[in-house]
């Protein structure tokens, strides 16, 4: 079988259709399709399905798929051996970490891991989407989302809860709430996400909540969210690790809601990876050690 061909197969399937794989191979779109042609006759079938629109492998194609990428695999991990052979753990890692929980949680386990390991370079992204991932700008992402897509390897990292909180001040003006219901008219500082699903807390499961809150200050950006709270602009409804230190220092108080209350607030923290994409002992290693990290 010409190996060539399979690794061939193998990047027009992972790039989507013909013109991304010979751009990505700096080839033309006809050399590609002629080369594939070729390749499905010396096999005696077809391999990719094309259509005005897209193409999809065939059966036998997915299998031959698995059975490229495993090969190409195996050839890197070889030549990843010989390269670091007597040497220990080298080379670049490419990370997207959210802005928040990346800063306050992940900041010191990755400062960590650079002392273990002096020969690795990281280079870390902090933003909140999966472009980069998807597109191979970085190895791995850690996302904070309901769902993984479906895509995407993920590996758990635990859940993410939300807690409300005020200053002693905010809470001397307008007073402590005890329930949902009293903290949905208070002026709020959240995501719009999240207070959108607390206007609808009670109306799913056939409560008679009111589908109105107070929002006062409504961003993406936690950082700005918190400072907002610390000055005793409203109640802020955001991720507990956002305000563990300024609770801790009593700069902020949690508000006194019943044990569960906010619960359908709670998300997952993922660590996500491209299943088709080779990850060199130092990306396997960085994942194990911050799994272990977050599990404690």
């Amino acid at each position: 079988m010409d190996v060539q061909a399979l690794g061939l197969l193998v990047d027009i399937i992972e790039a989507g259709n013909l013109s991304k794989a010979a751009a990505m191979l700096g080839m033309s779109r006809a050399n590609v399709s002629q080369r594939i042609n070729r390749f499905e006759r010396e096999l005696g079938a077809q391999l990719l399905r094309r259509t005005t629109r897209q193409l999809e492998p065939t059966e036998l194609g997915m299998k031959l798929y698995a059975h490229g990428r495993a090969v190409r695999h195996e050839v890197k991990a070889a030549a990843e051996a010989v390269s670091s052979l007597g040497k220990g753990l080298q080379g670049m890692i490419r990370l997207s970490v959210p802005s928040g929980y990346g800063q306050l949680r992940m900041s010191g386990w990755l400062a960590e891991f650079m002392e273990r390991h002096p020969e690795i370079t990281l280079h870390v992204i902090f933003d909140n989407d999966i472009e980069e991932l998807v597109k191979g700008s970085v190895d791995f992402a850690v996302r904070v989302m309901a769902e993984p897509p479906a895509h995407l390897v993920a590996r758990e990292l635990g859940p993410v809860r939300y807690v409300a909180c005020a200053t002693a001040s905010f809470i001397a003006r307008h007073g402590m709430p005890t329930s949902l219901e009293e903290l949905k008219q208070l002026p709020l500082i959240t995501s719009q996400q999240t207070g959108e699903r607390l206007s609808m807390a009670g109306v799913q499961a056939g409560g008679p909540g009111s589908l109105r809150t107070r929002p006062r200050l409504i961003s993406a950006n936690f950082h700005f969210l918190c400072d907002a709270i610390a000055q005793g602009l409203g109640v802020g409804l955001v991720p507990d690790y956002m305000v563990q230190v300024p609770m801790a220092r009593g700069e902020m108080q949690a508000v006194p809601l019943k044990d569960g209350d906010l619960d359908f607030l709670a998300t997952q923290k993922f660590l996500l990876y491209v299943p088709s994409r080779y990850q060199t002992q130092a990306v396997r290693t960085l994942i194990d050690f911050l799994v272990a990290k977050e599990r404690g």
